[in-house]
């Protein structure tokens, strides 16, 4: 495969998308895939990708980055998938190609496979996404959620309470999305205007599947966020329980509880 299509992510080894050499593969090799990182990364989500593998290293793990381009085959392997926001147009382009890896993806998140995906993919992982002009186009229906297309955008800082404690983050969409009767919200939220702006819920998670509107990127503020995903796609890697190292998280911990504290006082 060519990978002259590959985005350059700061910090990683140019060979970073090949399997470790026999005997320095660490606690474990975790395959990570970053779905349409031209296309459906617009407002920094490239950056989770690069938290992901830089503190899978921090614990021990090798990461193995795979960057899925539209037409291209899908790995092999895959233990963390990743998705970001994008603008229609990235959408229009990604679409047919969604549809052609849909079924894998499916199984994926059937089987547990971590999955993180943001603002537009968080969309295109639900039922469906409704035009302003009233068009329905279908979505991969993994998260129950539906989005309708709005002349307004939610734009600002956003706090939430979920089961990793509080989540900081940056929203910017204009998609109003509304949760199926037992889909389960990522979030609540405390600032901000989360999935439409009027029932308090942020995002959707089913499994080990979350979606979520918040760009930042949202991982580098939120490290017990990315350790889930990470401790997730090391047990269905490896097969045993994640074996996390000590990190010293205390400038994330500072940044996130600065701005829990000014925004909420």
């Amino acid at each position: 495969m060519s990978t002259n299509l590959d985005i350059p992510i700061l910090g990683e080894p140019a060979r970073s998308a090949l399997p470790a050499d026999s005997g320095h593969e660490g606690k474990g090799e975790i395959h990570v895939v970053h779905l349409y990182p031209r296309e459906m990364s617009i407002y920094g989500d490239l950056g989770n990708t690069r938290c992901l593998a830089a503190r899978i290293r921090r614990h021990g793990y090798v990461p193995v980055v795979h960057q899925h381009h539209p037409g291209h085959p899908f790995p092999e392997q895959a233990h963390l998938v990743v998705g970001g926001g994008g603008q229609d147009s990235g959408q229009t382009k990604v679409e047919d190609d969604l549809a052609r890896i849909a079924d894998r993806l499916r199984g994926l998140a059937a089987d547990g496979t971590a999955m993180l995906m943001i603002c537009g993919m968080y969309q295109l992982f639900g039922n469906a996404f409704v035009t302003v002009e009233g068009k329905s186009l279908p979505g991969l229906g993994i998260l129950d959620v539906t989005t309708r297309g709005n002349e307004q955008r939610m734009i600002g800082p956003v706090v939430l309470s979920t089961d990793h404690g509080d989540v900081v983050g940056y929203e910017n969409h204009s998609g109003s999305t509304v949760l199926g009767a037992g889909q389960a919200p990522f979030g609540r939220v405390r600032h901000g205007q989360g999935n439409n702006g009027s029932d308090g819920t942020e995002g959707a998670v089913a499994g080990h599947v979350i979606g979520s509107y918040l760009h930042g990127p949202v991982l580098p503020a939120n490290p017990r966020l990315s350790d889930a995903l990470i401790g997730w796609a090391a047990e269905q890697a490896t097969g045993r329980d994640f074996e996390p190292a000590q990190l010293d998280d205390e400038v994330a911990r500072q940044a996130q509880t600065r701005q829990v504290r000014r925004l909420l006082g």
